[in-house]
């Protein structure tokens, strides 16, 4: 929790700013310990899915097909500061496009956008594809390298910003992360400010020290 409320409430509230997004569904594992972020949902009006804890891709598809959607917007609750702007402006170059796959913050090496603002956008029949053929373990796991990593199966893109914002780091994989995100909160909840992903970044270059906290953690170190 920040502020007395859990950064996944926090979260949902940002991504229900975006103008595009027209239905939100938290998809969550099948194990006990997520049975309360299932209560989460029914006490604050919000689809749960359950399904493997380990196979996401399976995850992501059987929750699509239930919800007979057609454009999925990918958003990870580790990434409490999501900014609704670039989630619109992530759907608004699928559309354009005309891409099975875009995102802002992979493939990594291109990103110019802080890690923990990530959006992936794909098409339910790009996703289906990759259920289909994606057999290794990990990548199941991961749901997306399909997508961006090994092949040219599929159209993809990535939104490049002429500002490279990718040393930032906003996302909640460790405790120094926590600190982080805990002091970008309470920053924004004093300041009166929406939290954008530019002030976001004015915040960490006004505070060294905060930055430096959790700058040993580098995108994808974990994959």
């Amino acid at each position: 929790e920040v502020n007395g409320k859990p950064l996944l409430e926090t979260m949902l509230s940002r991504v229900a700013k975006s103008k595009l997004i027209n239905k939100i569904i938290i998809a969550t594992s099948t194990l006990p310990k997520d049975n309360q972020i299932d209560e989460f949902c029914i006490n604050n009006g919000y689809e749960c899915f359950r399904g493997s804890e380990n196979d996401v891709l399976s995850r992501y598809y059987e929750c699509s097909k239930k919800y007979n959607a057609d454009v999925i917007v990918r958003l990870t609750a580790d990434c409490p500061l999501i900014d609704s702007e670039i989630i619109d402006k992530a759907i608004n170059y699928y559309l354009e496009k005309n891409v099975d796959y875009t995102a802002n913050t992979v493939p990594p090496k291109k990103s110019t956008f802080p890690d923990g603002s990530d959006v992936e956008v794909f098409s339910m029949s790009a996703l289906e594809k990759a259920n289909t053929n994606v057999k290794d373990l990990k990548d199941r796991e991961h749901v997306t390298f399909y997508f961006w990593k090994y092949n040219n199966v599929f159209k993809t893109g990535q939104i490049i910003q002429k500002e490279d914002w990718s040393k930032y780091r906003i996302t909640v994989d460790y405790p120094e992360d926590f600190e982080v995100i805990s002091f970008l909160f309470k920053e924004i909840k004093k300041r009166g400010i929406r939290g954008t992903t530019k002030e976001i970044v004015d915040i960490l270059d006004e505070n060294p020290n905060i930055f430096n906290k959790n700058a040993m953690y580098t995108y994808g170190m974990n994959w």
